[in-house]
């Protein structure tokens, strides 16, 4: 019998943390963190990391498993994850997965990398060649290499033209090919039975908790663990320097936070900007989940309890 994986998802500030580990103690279960920012240690106020006594309730997997210079990329947590999940289950123990990073998440339902080897020395040639002749050059080489044309290729973003031209050149084929070869991947879980719910709010209340939760992680101490992880070379790691809450208070930190509203000081500038990048975010996750995963329930976060979301996963 396909053995199976439960996932609760929802968008920044629903309210996953507590209801995710209530089903968990019910059930024996033990979660898994879908979440891109939680893997880093010292980034604990800014991600809204589960506290130690949360923690503490509960086994909790991918949390905490890099430093802050470190890359993470959803092959990776698709390793990790396939491992750690295997492990639960031969525990007998149900597994949780929890979080809202759109691309991980949809590593349970679907194909998300390609099995094309790309050599460390060829990623920085094409690197090199996009910072010393700009995106057309690439574009152009990439035109050569697919005389049937680039298909539905963001050619105006760099990061998508790069890593196109990365594959070609590592693979010898065309994207055309490599997309093929890509669809007919099966999932890293095809061999488990995935239940998805997702938490959902009202526009005004989740903003109101948005608004709640960045006042609070100020008050925790928000800027001093940033100054402390630049400290420790977190401008080293395009992915976390960039994750909202990190970004701002970086700018905050060098001076460059503008001011987006009527304010008393700085640090409602920096409220005022984390806040509004927060709800730009969860614009995009809630397409992204409407989108890109497939049809699931979807409850109401300000009234679920256990049993609906007990029922909602058939358990």
């Amino acid at each position: 019998m396909p053995r199976t994986i439960h996932v609760l998802t929802g968008c920044t500030a629903v309210g996953k943390t507590e209801l995710a580990l209530r089903w968990a103690e019910a059930h024996g279960a033990e979660i898994v963190s879908c979440d891109s920012l939680l893997f880093y240690r010292g980034a604990d106020i800014g991600t809204a990391k589960p506290t130690p006594a949360e923690l503490a309730r509960v086994p909790h997997h991918l949390i905490d498993v890099c430093g802050i210079t470190e890359r993470m990329d959803v092959t990776y947590y698709v390793t990790k994850a396939r491992a750690v999940v295997d492990e639960i289950h031969q525990r007998g123990r149900p597994v949780l997965v929890t979080g809202g990073s759109g691309f991980y998440l949809k590593s349970f339902f679907a194909p998300v990398a390609d099995e094309v080897a790309v050599p460390p020395e060829l990623r920085a040639e094409v690197r090199a060649r996009l910072e010393a002749k700009g995106l057309e050059h690439l574009v152009a080489e990439l035109g050569k290499l697919n005389p049937a044309g680039l298909g539905a290729l963001d050619v105006r973003n760099p990061r998508r033209v790069t890593r196109a031209l990365e594959r070609c050149l590592a693979s010898g084929r065309t994207l055309a090919v490599l997309q093929a070869e890509f669809a007919a991947l099966p999932s890293p879980f095809a061999d488990c039975t995935v239940k998805l719910c997702e938490l959902v709010r009202e526009l005004p209340d989740l903003e109101a908790r948005i608004d709640r939760r960045v006042g609070a992680m100020l008050e925790a101490g928000l800027v001093a663990e940033v100054r402390t992880l630049v400290a420790q070379g977190l401008k080293q790691n395009p992915s976390a320097a960039g994750a909202i809450g990190y970004r701002e208070t970086i700018d905050f930190l060098e001076g460059g936070v503008p001011a987006l509203s009527q304010s008393n000081g700085p640090e409602k500038e920096l409220a005022a900007a984390i806040a509004q990048n927060t709800r730009a975010l969860v614009r995009k996750q809630r397409t992204w989940f409407r989108t890109q995963l497939p049809e699931h329930p979807r409850l109401d976060a300000a009234s679920t309890g256990l049993t609906q979301l007990h029922a909602s996963f058939g358990t």
